[in-house]
């Protein structure tokens, strides 16, 4: 088997929580998507933080593609290791008064005003690939729903080629029946790229359709068990 891309062992964090972020340990293989629930808000954005190197675990380790994130010297060091990672959150930045396209544009270029064409190529490109309307791309962000600004984030986060893409909470405030189609995409992107997946949602529909492994935390232990079955299989 290849190394795991991701290995979380013996985690603990303290933070605003009733009790610190326990994780006794977790392997992502390269390709492979997982869906872990039973993190709320603040959990998950801790263990973002953790596996993106941004914070250290008080106890334990955290190795991205081999390497410890407590390795990391400084500020400097760290930035460089963050072109391996996509992120889809809702605590990423979109501009609402900018156009789609200029959003989806901003990690390829600093001009936006306008696009380049032979960047406004690219976009289109990413677009396509997340199932985003060509007719939507002059549209403002504002005006669009939560399940579009969540492509718009996917497109953002895969436009870098990352070797693991990181969702967190990303189908919060969707309108329904668009979960499972949003789930879909998210499967095929990451398949069609050998993209690493590593996805924190309680939506039952999006982690069926998206992931091919499925763990609940257990939060008094860090243990991660598959989820129990609910009714109508899910």
């Amino acid at each position: 088997m290849a190394d795991p891309i991701l290995r979380l062992s013996g985690i603990r964090k303290q933070y605003r929580g009733l009790r610190p972020l326990r994780l006794q340990s977790l392997d992502l293989a390269p390709g492979e998507r997982v869906a872990l629930s039973g993190f709320d808000a603040g959990a998950a954005e801790v263990l973002v933080n953790l596996v993106t190197g941004a914070s250290i675990p008080d106890e334990g380790t955290v190795e991205v593609a081999g390497r410890s994130t407590a390795s990391i010297s400084d500020g400097d060091e760290w930035l460089s290791t963050l072109d391996q990672f996509g992120i889809v959150s809702p605590r990423a930045v979109l501009l609402d008064t900018a156009s789609l396209l200029q959003n989806l544009a901003m990690p390829l270029t600093l001009e936006i005003e306008p696009v380049p064409t032979e960047i406004a190529s690219q976009v289109a490109g990413l677009a396509d690939e997340v199932g985003l309307e060509a007719a939507t791309l002059g549209r403002p962000i504002a005006g669009l729903d939560a399940s579009t600004r969540a492509r718009a984030h996917l497109a953002r986060a895969i436009a870098l080629g990352p070797s693991l893409l990181i969702m967190e909470h990303p189908t919060v405030g969707f309108p329904s029946g668009e979960s499972k189609p949003f789930g879909e995409t998210v499967a095929h992107v990451a398949s069609a790229r050998s993209l690493a997946t590593l996805m924190i949602s309680e939506d039952v529909e999006f982690a069926l359709a998206a992931a091919n492994r499925r763990l609940a935390l257990q939060p008094a232990t860090g243990e991660l068990r598959p989820p129990r079955r609910r009714l109508f299989g899910l």
